[in-house]
């Protein structure tokens, strides 16, 4: 089955060309919407127009992008920035507003494909590069005293971009206990969604330690 994607960016030739690249690839993604500004994509929804994610670029015709977001997530469509935005500030920015992913024009496909599959199967992905500066405010002093080793643990395959199903095979956990355990995480860090966390657990090294669990 495939995976159902709009791209939302006011140049033309870059959302032609994207959408060649996305569904000539063999990732199995189907673009279902192309949308200059954000008026567009607003009207498409209330014609029942749906998607598993979006590849949203901020900077549009009528509006910043970051402003799409609530409604696109209303929709249950996960949004990934896909953008020339670098700043830390930015990055920033668009995280605190629930973004599922952000990768930079400059990426290779490769990695679009990989954000792509992780948010829609309940991840999130980070263009790796900007991740050092993009959340040192949000992370809170001492903060990783706080989990439990199990907690700890979640939180670093969160930021290898495994779904909640992934993990519970890796952990021996149904599903129910790790959205338990990831809700717990969220409160005890004071984050809003599992893009903090990943972004966080790189901070921290807390990916690398995951990673021999």
């Amino acid at each position: 089955m495939s995976i159902s994607v709009i791209l939302i960016d006011d140049h033309p030739l870059f959302r032609k060309g994207l959408s060649y690249l996305l569904e000539t690839s063999e990732e199995g993604i189907a673009v279902v919407g192309q949308f200059a500004t954000i008026g567009n994509v607003l009207d498409w929804l209330k014609e029942g127009g749906r998607a598993e994610a979006a590849l949203l670029d901020r900077n549009l015709r009528d509006e910043d992008g970051l402003a799409l977001i609530p409604e696109l997530r209303r929709y249950g469509i996960k949004v990934i920035m896909l953008t020339s935005a670098e700043e830390a500030h930015e990055i920033r920015e668009a995280i605190r507003q629930g973004v599922d992913g952000y990768v930079l024009k400059t990426s290779e496909p490769a990695q679009i494909f990989q954000a792509i599959s992780a948010v829609t199967q309940g991840g999130g992905s980070l263009h790796t590069p900007v991740l050092d500066e993009s959340m040192r405010e949000m992370a809170l002093p001492d903060a990783c005293s706080k989990l439990s080793s199990r907690e700890t643990e979640i939180v670093g395959l969160v930021a290898l971009g495994l779904s909640n199903k992934a993990m519970g095979e890796q952990l021996g956990l149904s599903d129910n206990t790790v959205r338990n355990h990831l809700r717990s995480i969220l409160e005890k860090l004071e984050l809003d969604n599992r893009v903090q966390v990943a972004t966080f657990a790189l901070k921290h090294g807390l990916a690398r330690k995951s990673g021999t669990a």
